[in-house]
């Protein structure tokens, strides 16, 4: 890693100050968002955004695609994963503002409609996203405790993960922390219950190295690792709250890639026990994946306290998702890539309240149609052309020089991850293409209204 002078400005005044250590400490102007996120509470956001959904509801899906090899799509979801992380963690502490992958596509190609476009599919993927883990909170988990129509489930746990966004983001990550410790919890309840099964004699490892019969393993793999890979996306959502990160130079990096490795452990570990305990056509037949896992080990868990930390943990999920997209929303306009309003902040709680209710509004929308899989699936599909947007721009921006220190990744790993994304991208079924293709049509549709839109305003001016 390579490092430059470090001098941070924002809007041409300075935004650091010298702390007692010498080390250059952001602050926040008056009128800009806050910079309250330290390390540990990044490394907790990221890890809490990509611990998740992904396995709570999903690890069933994938077995029911490879067989009781789940580690390796997930191993392979790992390093495109980290491929692509690279280039976020150049681009974000080299221009560490809200906005992520639009701003990133703005400053590399200098075409409103492609950033447009990349803001925009971040901003669907994320709305996407919170819709289906909506929707995952509406299912079986709550079905343990209450019965309960799903969709109007969904729609009031939306607008307490609105109301709790808009409360303030230091409050927001404090309570990830205890989500996302609640959440790996599960993970490690999983895997201590299998250990047990395994020392009375019961489970079947051999699973770990069996595919379907009537699967190839390197295509079965590859195939799969579009689910798996959902299961590590949340680490980009990090890059449009880099405004509020402290020193996020520094910060940055060892969170992103520390969060990421600490995922992929505890998801191979939790895939290698979920297929020792269940067989893998019965595990995919489930929408309470774990929880069928936790039940075959017999050693007697309560089912409802499973129950509740899945439940607390895709609600974590949800909650980070909301961030992310109502961060997004903020630097978009205040890029002038969506309306001025969405930039407006709460004056005490310095939250973006107008871009927190509009992306609220949208996800309760969409969780009224679609299915898990489905979302999930879509997600992937959006955030591969974010992916790809990112990847070539770290490259095209690699000659821009900034006046403070930054990471650097070799260009040879955003090369492979371009090849990465195209590969996945190979491998989306026609359906979600079309479903992703309606939402970036719908998006086209609107920046054309609101080019229209600025030409009236300076007619009438």
């Amino acid at each position: 890693m390579d490092r430059e002078p470090s001098v941070e400005r924002v809007n041409g005044r300075d935004d650091t100050r010298t702390g007692t250590d010498g080390t250059a400490r952001a602050e926040s102007p008056p009128g800009r968002l806050r910079r309250a996120i330290t390390g540990p509470l990044l490394f907790v956001f990221i890890l809490g955004d990509v611990l998740g959904a992904g396995i709570y509801a999903l690890i069933g899906e994938v077995s029911s695609q490879v067989g009781g090899a789940v580690w390796a799509p997930l191993l392979l979801a790992l390093a495109m994963a980290l491929l692509t992380a690279g280039s976020y963690a150049e681009l974000v502490t080299k221009y560490p503002r809200a906005g992520g992958a639009a701003v990133y596509a703005e400053r590399a190609y200098r075409a409103p409609i492609v950033s447009f476009l990349v803001g925009f599919s971040m901003l669907s993927a994320g709305v996407v996203s919170a819709a289906g883990l909506a929707i995952a909170v509406g299912g079986d988990y709550l079905a343990t405790f209450v019965d309960v129509n799903p969709v109007f489930a969904a729609v009031v746990f939306l607008a307490l993960v609105g109301a709790l966004n808009a409360w303030g983001i230091r409050q927001s990550m404090h309570v990830n922390v205890v989500m996302t410790c609640i959440g790996v919890s599960g993970f490690v309840i999983v895997v201590a219950l299998v250990g047990i099964m395994l020392g009375g004699g019961e489970g079947h490892p051999e699973r770990a190295l069996q595919f379907l019969p009537d699967v190839n393993p390197v295509l079965g793999t590859i195939g799969a690792a579009i689910l798996a890979f959902y299961s590590f996306v949340g680490f980009e959502t990090s890059a449009n709250v880099a405004e509020e990160i402290a020193n996020p130079s520094k910060v940055y990096p060892r969170a992103l890639f520390g969060a990421l490795a600490a995922a992929g452990v505890v998801y191979v570990l939790v895939g290698i026990a979920a297929t020792t305990a269940v067989d893998p056509q019965r595990l995919g037949e489930s929408s309470g994946p774990l929880l069928a896992v936790v039940k075959a080990t017999g050693v007697g868990l309560p089912g409802w306290l499973f129950s509740l930390i899945a439940l607390v943990a895709i609600a974590n999920g949800a909650l980070l998702t909301m961030i992310m997209a109502s961060r997004l929303a903020y630097g978009m306009s205040e890029h002038g890539l969506l309306p001025a309003a969405l930039g407006r902040v709460l004056p005490k709680r310095r939250t973006p309240w107008v871009a927190i209710l509009a992306t609220t509004i949208v996800a309760m929308l969409l969780a009224l149609t679609g299915d898990l899989s489905l979302l999930a699936e879509t997600v992937v599909l959006l955030l591969l052309f974010v992916f790809l947007s990112t990847n070539v721009a770290v490259l095209v921006l690699k000659r821009q020089r900034v006046e403070h220190e930054h990471f650097r990744v070799p260009a040879v790993f955003p090369v492979l991850a371009v090849l990465s994304c195209l590969l996945l991208l190979s491998q989306q079924r026609a359906e979600v293409w079309l479903y992703g293709g309606i939402l970036l049509a719908v998006g086209v549709g609107l920046y054309f209204v609101a080019k229209i839109g600025a030409r009236r305003s300076e007619w009438v001016d």
